[in-house]
């Protein structure tokens, strides 16, 4: 991974007006936010730079407007959660670029901070319009990105900014490339990857670069049931994508040929609904019922697991093992995180995580705290797992 520039290397700023591009898409519900988790994670660069005395400018989309304002996606709705997240006043200008948002920049005073509209209530924003970004640029003086998470998107707030401003990474964005580093870029072997989800055909370019740059992968989820019916197994109602037996055999083979281990389920947890608490049977693979479905990795494949996250000096987790929303076939996700995070309490493994589902089964496991990184980032650290390169990041090299 190239080298970037952090806030380390930033001196004397006080005074300075700074744009620093966050994450500030969280959920909300009944105009109230109802997890302050992205917000959490910006908070140390936002005050950082408050504290040194620069004026703070914050960046930052929420939803998907289409390049027109609309009401209930207008950043004015989460300025309170901000506030309390910071324990800081900050303030809010009705627009990004313009008059409004540059009367509220001259006003402001050595470490006070400033949130800007939804940068998509403009189309130059995700067109990376020259001069949407010229007007974005005109209000500051450095270029601050912490928003890892939207960094695979070439946007004039995620990539445009940096070739206008001396560009730096936020404390998110440098914690997240450093753990991502350690998790594949350079990482100590043996290399472990568990790969779950319901489709292949979601994970192909994923699953293409993993087996090149892993010792052992192990696929788990609706997506395992594509890989053991491509094998000649019958797997009866499990969701299966027939069609991708060709892909599945191609990964293999791949996979062979690059001295990397394919860890499939040798047993399973098969019910004949989905839905908690089904009636429910461990059976062999081969042996799934024509009316059943695979809705868990059972205990001998749990097992497996195991072995190779004991062996593992690095594990990359991204995706649960089974549908670890309903109980019971939560059963080994939880147990294969619980085991990951011993190991890594211990000083055994370094542990990184990320995706949507697998941080929601991480916390259900009661285990998030305990793996060395987790990733909120969704889209930005599926697409560095498939080993693209993110324009965001790119932006931010020393080189660049």
């Amino acid at each position: 991974m190239p080298a970037f520039k952090t806030l380390d290397d930033l001196t004397d700023i006080a005074g300075k007006r700074v744009l620093v591009r966050v994450d500030l898409n969280v959920p909300v519900a009944d105009g109230k936010v109802t997890d302050a988790t992205r917000i959490e994670r910006v908070a140390p660069t936002i005050l950082e730079l408050s504290e040194k005395g620069a004026k703070v400018i914050l960046l930052a989309h929420f939803g998907r407007p289409k390049g027109e304002p609309v009401a209930d996606m207008s950043l004015s709705l989460i300025v309170t959660a901000v506030n309390e997240v910071l324990g800081k006043k900050i303030f809010f200008a009705a627009d990004c670029v313009g008059p409004e948002a540059e009367q509220a920049v001259a006003k402001l005073g050595n470490g006070d901070i400033l949130l800007l509209e939804n940068t998509r209530f403009h189309k130059g924003e995700e067109k990376n319009d020259p001069a949407f970004t010229e007007a974005l640029a005109k209000n500051g003086d450095l270029y601050v990105n912490d928003a890892f998470s939207a960094a695979h998107r070439a946007h004039s707030s995620t990539e445009g900014l940096a070739h206008h401003l001396p560009a730096y990474a936020g404390r998110t964005m440098q914690a997240e490339l450093e753990a991502l580093e350690k998790g594949l870029g350079a990482p100590v072997r043996p290399v472990v990857a568990i790969v779950g989800g319901a489709k292949v055909s979601s994970k192909i370019d994923l699953l293409q670069n993993l087996v090149k740059k892993v010792d052992a992968l192990v696929i788990g989820g609706g997506m395992a049931n594509t890989f053991i019916a491509a094998n000649g197994i019958n797997v009866g109602k499990s969701l299966c994508e027939h069609d991708l037996a060709d892909t599945a055999k191609a990964i293999m083979a791949e996979a062979e040929a690059a001295g990397c281990a394919i860890v499939l389920p040798v047993d399973g947890v098969v019910a004949r609904e989905f839905k908690a608490n089904a009636a429910n049977e461990t059976v062999p693979v081969e042996a799934i019922p024509a009316d059943a479905m695979m809705l868990d990795v059972g205990p001998k494949s749990v097992e497996a697991v195991n072995g190779w996250i004991a062996k593992a000096a690095t594990l990359v987790w991204n995706g649960p093992l089974g549908a670890f929303e309903i109980t019971p076939f939560d059963t080994a996700t939880v147990a294969a995180a619980k085991f990951a995070a011993e190991q890594t309490k211990a000083g055994k493994l370094t542990s990184v995580a990320g995706g949507g589902d697998t941080v929601a089964a991480l916390n259900h496991a009661g285990v998030a705290d305990d793996f060395t990184y987790i990733s909120t980032a969704g889209g930005a650290f599926l697409e560095w797992m498939e080993g693209k390169e993110l324009p965001g990041v790119a932006v931010l090299s020393k080189t660049a």
